[in-house]
């Protein structure tokens, strides 16, 4: 069983890759759950009114359905407010959360409903409203925007192959319609092609945070820097492993998300529970999974 826990370092995700990892830096460690055998994972978020927002994923392994939840800091980071923000009868996670437009949107991990919902603030950072439903090629997994050279992309890893294929998908408008890359799959390895995390221009190129899975869920982060990134062709490199210092114990058997807010990089490192106790619990979540369904149709008022 995996246990994560999300904390925020003052520097910028460029930073952090540039200097390799996360060693000796100090993290502000956001609440943990007051229930057991819960956490709090896949951070991302936006500076608003001198106030840094963070979406979480929080999961209790009773009934293995996450919500979305947003914990607010002020300019020392101190938290002066949390709450959920998302709930919905499916599992949620991975809570994208960009700007377009004039809007802030949010693009939640949400496989189990059947598709992609889009989400727009209504009154930023509490109420979110589906706007419409993102129609990709084929199921994925940790969808994950960017516009960039005029066009949108999503980063992406399909259902069917969620630990070791890249996928990359593009469209002019956000709502789609989108086109598969001719090169789909762009990567395939399970030693980083999923995403994790926030893309980032560097020096011009896009990089791409993805989690390196080869012996373990969520091992470690790694950087995907595309030398090409056109509707012809894609050539990448892929950075070395940062996984989380020996400091960190017992939370070191893991990091999967490298999330960039301006001068703060986002992240999670997980620690891995063994005990009985656990395992009997994480058994009967997936029971409630299963019965409950967590699958209900889609309810936004403006389908794409």
């Amino acid at each position: 069983m995996d246990i994560w826990r999300t904390g925020i370092v003052c520097l910028s995700l460029a930073e952090v890759l540039a200097r390799g990892g996360i060693d000796g830096l100090p993290i502000r460690w956001l609440p943990q759950p007051s229930k057991k055998f819960s956490f709090l994972a896949d951070p991302f978020g936006l500076e608003r009114d001198g106030k840094l927002h963070v979406f979480v994923e929080a999961l209790d392994y009773r009934d293995r359905r996450g919500r979305i939840e947003v914990f607010s800091f002020d300019k020392e980071l101190d938290l002066v407010g949390h709450g959920v923000c998302l709930s919905e009868p499916w599992h949620l996670s991975y809570p994208f959360v960009f700007e377009a437009e004039g809007d802030i949107y949010m693009l939640p991990e949400a496989y189990r409903s059947g598709g992609l919902t889009l989400y727009r603030a209504t009154d930023f950072p509490r109420r979110w409203e589906a706007v419409s439903r993102i129609k990709l090629p084929e199921m994925a997994v940790d969808a994950t925007p960017m516009f960039h050279g005029g066009k949108w992309w999503i980063f992406c890893s399909p259902v069917g192959r969620k630990k070791d294929e890249l996928h990359v998908v593009y469209a002019d408008r956000l709502e789609g319609p989108w086109t598969s890359h001719r090169s789909n799959p762009v990567r395939r390895g399970n030693d980083g092609s999923r995403p994790g995390g926030t893309p980032i221009l560097i020096d011009g190129s896009v990089v791409l945070p993805v989690q390196d899975c080869s012996t373990t869920y969520g091992e470690a982060a790694r950087a995907l820097r595309f030398n090409q990134l056109t509707t012809d062709k894609v050539s990448f490199e892929l950075g070395d492993p940062i996984r989380p210092p020996p400091s960190l114990a017992p939370f070191d058997a893991g990091l999967h998300t490298l999330s960039a807010c301006g001068p703060f990089t986002l992240l999670d490192v997980k620690r891995i529970d063994r005990s009985f106790k656990g395992s009997v619990i994480g058994r009967i979540g997936k029971v409630r999974r299963a019965v409950a369904g967590f699958h209900r149709p889609w309810r936004g008022t403006t389908p794409g």
